[in-house]
């Protein structure tokens, strides 16, 4: 029965990806990108700068969540088993190419990041005592169909919080069985433990968790990746020669691994740094800035952190190491095995380590996504208990599923989840590149830019940026 299963669900994504996402994906990347004067490009100083941003107040005039803790949110979903296990497998599967279709994807990507976060900063409502947005919210408000909104809700509660917290628990799993020989049913009862303390704490427990977890283990991970770099110093030009060869050489092209590396590089770049999924606005939503296209650029620079930096980090130390073109192991065992080659057994313990505080990050970052969404369809104490007892189900359910299983699902879900976004920021594009241009213009006069919905038109939907609204901040 799982192999027919597993069957539909390979035949699915074959034709999603290889016929319908592509295109899609690098097409829409390519016109927001011009259409916003390459935003991504031109204003990167600034989105350092409004990352620390300090005005941070919550719908009552409190002190709320700021646009750090919003970054940290959304790097708590995107820096993960994507960058490790996902770049390990695109490598493997689709040769060293894989890697610059995965540049390709976060540089074009992070105008799709910039313009849904954007919108979701736009159409965000005010709750008790924060602010919820995102996708749902701004198909619902900003194209006026509800019923399109809750069909995003669904979907991406569904990939989120269920299916990619399997994929989170699974990598974890794989991790200590191959390092430490650990029962997943061992590892399946801890961590469901875990994540039962942490999400029934509610959103301020996750958003300070990730704002510790995130960053430093970013940094460490980034900075052993470098010391392996310098150690192969005399290689890294032949591995940027072996990767635009293999992106493009006519010998891959007639072998067929031209499509693979795209395939698994556009799949892979997608999941980790999810832009244009409808992902990260849900946390964009919920930071207290003056203008919306703050947390637009703050977005758009955590697609850069995520795959520019990190993802590229895991692909290089696999590269140097060599070995991993049909490797027996799956995912995270190969980068293990490439730290390990380079650094020495202490390395293989210290990805198992890394990789929870990954993965256990992303796991929570990942059960928010679906809480804000649930609140959007219905918000009730009864739902979201129940949501919070299948997310520990499939947490426990990764850790014992087969690696080809968990990706797959991830594959299909999140292709549908991105087809439905990608549609309506495409509709209300023209909105985020007004909100950009009332942002530059106020920047060139030396102003700390605010926003007024009566800058706009169309005001329909929008319930917060009126003159009552700052005087809470």
């Amino acid at each position: 029965m799982l192999e027919i299963i597993q069957s539909i669900i390979d035949h699915v994504n074959t034709f999603l990806w290889s016929y319908v996402l592509i295109i899609v994906l690098v097409g829409l990347g390519l016109y927001y990108t011009v259409k916003t004067n390459f935003v991504q490009f031109r204003l990167l100083p600034e989105m350092f700068r409004v990352i620390g941003d300090k005005r941070s107040f919550d719908a009552s005039g409190k002190k709320g969540t700021s646009s750090f803790q919003a970054f940290a949110i959304s790097a708590a979903s995107r820096v993960g088993t994507g960058n490790m296990a996902g770049v390990a497998s695109a490598v493997a599967l689709g040769g060293p190419g894989a890697l610059f279709w995965m540049w390709l994807i976060a540089l074009l990507g992070a105008a799709s990041g910039f313009v849904e976060s954007t919108l979701a900063q736009l159409y965000k409502e005010k709750d008790s005592n924060q602010y919820r947005g995102g996708p749902a919210y701004y198909i619902e408000k900003g194209m006026k169909k509800r019923w399109l909104g809750i069909v995003f809700a669904i979907t991406i509660t569904f990939t989120y919080g269920l299916v990619f917290n399997s994929v989170q628990s699974n990598t974890i799993s794989l991790a200590f069985e191959g390092q430490f020989q650990i029962d997943p049913v061992w590892i399946a009862i801890v961590l469901a433990t875990l994540v039962a303390v942490i999400i029934f704490g509610g959103l301020k427990s996750i958003a300070n968790v990730s704002q510790i977890i995130v960053p430093f283990m970013a940094i460490i991970y980034i900075v052993l990746a470098l010391i392996i770099l310098i150690m192969n110093i005399p290689a890294i030009p032949d591995m940027f020669a072996l990767i635009f060869a293999n992106a493009f050489g006519i010998e891959q092209v007639a072998g067929g691994g031209f499509g693979a590396a795209i395939m698994m590089g556009i799949k892979r770049g997608l999941f980790s740094n999810e832009a244009g999924m409808g992902a990260a606005p849900n946390a964009a939503a919920t930071a207290e800035v003056s203008h919306p296209v703050k947390q637009g650029l703050v977005q758009a620079l955590g697609v850069f952190f995520d795959t520019i930096l990190v993802c590229t980090a895991t692909g290089f130390v696999i590269l140097t190491a060599g070995g991993f073109a049909g490797s027996e192991d799956d995912g995270i065992q190969i980068t293990q095995s490439a730290f390990t080659q380079s650094l020495g057994d202490w390395a293989g313990i210290f990805i198992a380590i890394a990789i929870f505080l990954f993965a256990f990050s992303s796991i929570l970052g990942n059960y928010y996504y679906g809480e804000n969404n649930i609140a959007y369809i219905r918000d009730t104490k009864i739902g979201l208990f129940i949501y919070r007892i299948a997310v520990l189900a499939m947490v426990i359910f990764g850790t014992l599923a087969s690696f080809d299983m968990v990706w797959s699902l991830a594959d299909v879900t999140m292709a549908l989840l991105a087809l439905i976004n990608l549609y309506a920021i495409t509709i209300l594009f023209n909105k985020a590149n007004i909100l950009l241009k009332d942002y530059v213009k106020q920047r060139k006069q030396g102003k700390d830019p605010v926003f007024y919905k009566d800058t706009l038109d169309d005001q329909t939907g929008i319930e917060c940026w009126d003159r009552e609204f700052h005087k809470n901040q």
